[in-house]
């Protein structure tokens, strides 16, 4: 048998004999391909190879979970930022797209003044969270800017004719109408026709509408004027079923802002100093109306509309027609053909279409001449509220800072206070008075000129002017204060929820809106109403240089309508705001020109944008209702809008009131941004009465 020969070992190094820059790691999982002999050329100190393994053909992940996670998120930022970006350039294509051009030069043809909404002494600024989510916000147009179109257009060649399109107007203050109506006769009376377009009239359209040469309506529409008046809400009979307990605290037998949580009807005194204005409002309408279309059978029209409906066949548009309150009945396309006729038309082959200059283009192109001195123009318009406020409500530190503003401009020589307010909170009026009188610590005349409504703390501000101006129209006076603070301790008790607790003093924990309000509390409300009231008083008698006990009278917190209230020495003379500029400049001592400078917050560049898209929106989406009917609903809402607010109000503790809330029937009810909303409970039952 042949021995196996076996070579001789492989002597190896030991690992001391390896030098030790020379030395090669061996790593897990690493194995030699071919074992080192003699032969390899190698030898033993041959770098190992890794033998393939399976799976090695697959390609591995080196990414951490946490990386994928930041990339993800550093792709949703930068597709957020695209998206902004391009909505940036969007807005601002918008934007420059959509705003009056005041460099283009304005064609000849007819001046278009569309009354979509209602018309305001200071428009409520867009509210952005509204705008984008789809609610609905009413147009307002600003009273001064259809005046001054107006009043241009009458001097001016290349206004060959007026429209007046009234077809969604729902309407505004008496003063503000009677302002646009005065500025339509000076179109009239340099010839140029104008003609009035609707549906149908109501009363606010129709006291424009008379001032027109040529009043045009439907034939489904017509004229029907209703007049000032009608009813309000009283709660007392649902506050008591609720549990809801109204602490009322007031000064004066004629306050009545706080009946509707007294009450479950109106009291015979505040029956009675409303009837009192409202008889005199009605008597400066007709004879506004009468004065413009003499010719009119108003007075008969207006006594048995149903007879005179009835005799033209139940046919309304025709009973204005007999009546004498429209010149013609046809459609939007035949009033379009007329207007064609006065001013041409781009294409002879749509005789539908008429050459038109849009109001916003026409005021864009023909701004307020700046000649001589200034006089500043600070207007209180809305509500009057602590704190900041946007346009369209009266913030107390907002106005406030304006007066300053006015205060500290060199060029400035008087202040005009432009009011428009039924009043609000005292300690706000009061900041816009203490302002007024550091004007006036500084040589200005302050002169006050009353728009619509100037009522409560609308007068509280007005008591420091030189002189007052108002308008047979205006709603003022109603000086007194009140304050109103509900508790729940009745309406919580009836679903088994008590509240309990500890006092150290009778005021501890008071107002206790859930245990119950004390008597000690009601003691010391009731006293800071009395001593705010003879403030009030007081403040009024020093500026009218009465004596006390012939204000008080006229106190009480009745409302005067202008004319009375000139009578009994509220207001100084008529006049509207160019009386009151000009006796602003002979008090400043002003020779020659001069010119109004306003101290108001504009709207802001991106509100500008949202009421131009809002506004397209609403000519594409006919939003606002059309007709006697669909205005009547509208009405309707804007009826369910005040029910809301006196609810909003019945919540709001924050300070005592100087409010004229039956003034506030004879403003559009339109929802303003900066009012405080009712919280809670209220909040839940305003919701459900929506």
């Amino acid at each position: 048998m042949r021995k196996a020969v076996h070579p001789p070992p492989v002597a190896r190094p030991s690992k001391r004999a390896l030098p030790r820059a020379g030395r090669i790691p061996r790593f897990a999982g690493m194995t030699d391909s071919t074992a080192n002999t003699p032969n390899d050329p190698a030898g033993p100190w041959a770098i190992p190879v890794r033998r393939p393994l399976p799976g090695d053909d697959k390609r591995k992940s080196t990414t951490s979970f946490p990386r994928k996670v930041w990339n993800l998120l550093v792709g949703i930022k930068d597709a957020l930022a695209l998206i902004f970006l391009l909505l940036f350039f969007v807005a601002l294509f918008g934007l420059l797209a959509g705003r009056p051009n005041a460099g283009l030069p304005v064609s000849k043809g007819a001046l278009v003044i569309e009354l979509d909404g209602i018309v305001s002494e200071q428009p409520a600024e867009i509210d952005p969270l509204a705008a984008l989510s789809g609610g609905a916000q009413l147009k307002e147009i600003r009273v001064r800017d259809v005046v001054h179109a107006l009043e241009v257009a009458a001097g001016d060649d290349r206004v060959t004719s007026v429209v007046l399109d009234l077809d969604r107007f729902l309407g505004g203050g008496q003063v503000s109408l009677a302002e646009i109506g005065a500025a339509i006769d000076k179109v009239r009376a340099k010839k140029k026709p104008v003609l009035a377009f609707a549906t149908a009239y109501t009363t606010d359209s129709y006291q424009i509408a008379a001032h027109a040469s040529e009043i045009w309506a439907d034939g489904i529409g017509g004229v029907a004027i209703a007049g000032p008046g009608g009813s309000r809400l009283y709660y007392k009979g649902l506050i008591d079923r609720l549990g809801v307990t109204a602490h009322i605290y007031r000064v004066g037998t004629f306050k009545s802002a706080v009946e509707p949580f007294l009450r479950s009807d109106q009291s015979p005194e505040a029956k009675e100093a409303n009837l009192a204005y409202a008889g005199v409002l009605w008597e400066n309408w007709l004879t506004d109306v009468k004065k413009a279309r003499p010719a009119a059978k108003l007075d008969a029209f207006i006594a048995d509309t149903a007879g005179a409906v009835k005799a033209a066949g139940n046919d309304l548009s025709k009973a204005s027609l007999d009546a004498g309150l429209v010149d013609k009945l046809g459609s939007r396309m035949a009033f379009n053909r007329r207007v064609a006729e006065i001013s041409g038309t781009a294409d002879d082959s749509k005789p539908w279409e008429y050459n038109a200059i849009p109001l916003e283009n026409w005021v864009a192109a023909n701004p307020p001449e700046q000649k001589g001195s200034a006089i500043a123009v600070v207007p209180v318009v809305g509500e009057i509220v602590d704190g900041e406020a946007p346009s369209g409500v009266a913030g107390g530190e907002t106005v406030a800072q304006h007066i300053l503003d006015a205060a500290a401009d060199s060029s400035i020589k008087a202040v005009v206070l432009r009011v428009d307010s039924p009043g609000g909170s005292v300690l706000a009026s009061e900041e816009i008075r203490q302002a007024l009188l550091a004007a006036k610590a500084k040589k200005l005349p302050i002169v006050v000129s009353m728009a619509n409504v100037a009522a409560s703390g609308g007068y509280w501000v007005s008591t420091p002017a030189d002189r007052i101006f108002a308008e047979p129209e205006t709603i003022t006076g109603s000086i007194g204060v009140f304050g109103i603070l509900p508790s729940f301790d009745q309406a919580l008790a009836k679903i088994g929820v008590n509240a309990d607790g500890i006092a150290t003093t009778p005021l501890s924990g008071q107002p206790d809106i859930f245990g119950g309000v004390n008597d000690e509390f009601n003691a010391l409300a009731q006293a800071s109403v009395e001593d705010i009231y003879a403030r009030f008083t007081g403040l009024v008698a020093k500026s009218r240089k009465q004596p006390l006990d012939k204000i008080l009278p006229i106190a009480e917190g009745r409302v005067w309508a202008g004319g009375t209230a000139r009578q009994i020495g509220l207001v100084d003379q008529f006049g509207g705001l160019p009386d009151a500029l000009a006796a602003a400049a002979k008090l400043a001592k002003v020779d020659g020109d001069f010119h109004a400078k306003y101290f108001e917050d504009e709207p802001s560049e991106f509100s500008k944008l949202l009421a131009s898209w809002s506004g397209a929106e609403e000519e594409q989406a006919t939003a606002l209702p059309r007709g006697w009917f669909g205005i009547a609903a509208m009405n309707r809402q804007l009826t369910e809008r005040r029910l809301v607010q006196d609810l909003t109000m019945l919540s709001q503790t924050g300070s005592v009131q100087a409010s004229c809330l039956d003034c506030r029937a004879y403003l559009p009810a339109v929802p303003r941004s900066g009012q405080a909303e009712a919280k809670g409970f209220l909040a839940a039952l305003a919701t459900l009465l929506r």
